[in-house]
């Protein structure tokens, strides 16, 4: 009976720990995403470019996480 309940915990806190990384591996995703359309967008002088690439780009993140799950 105790082994059954540890496996069970066990399980639920390897899926908490899975969704957590991948939640923390998004954000440094997204985070380098945007500070690189910022980049492109003030230093480089691409407006439009990096607008799309960040919509684009957060899109496909989002999109790509969501099927990954």
């Amino acid at each position: 009976m105790a082994e059954a309940s540890q496996d069970d915990d066990y399980r639920a806190h390897l899926d908490t720990y899975t969704s957590f990384n991948k939640l923390v591996l998004f954000m440094i995703l997204w985070i380098v995403l945007l500070l690189s359309c910022m980049a492109l967008g003030l230093v480089g002088g691409v407006h439009l470019l990096s607008l799309l690439l960040g919509i684009g780009g957060t899109v496909a993140l989002v999109v790509g996480f969501a099927v990954l799950s």
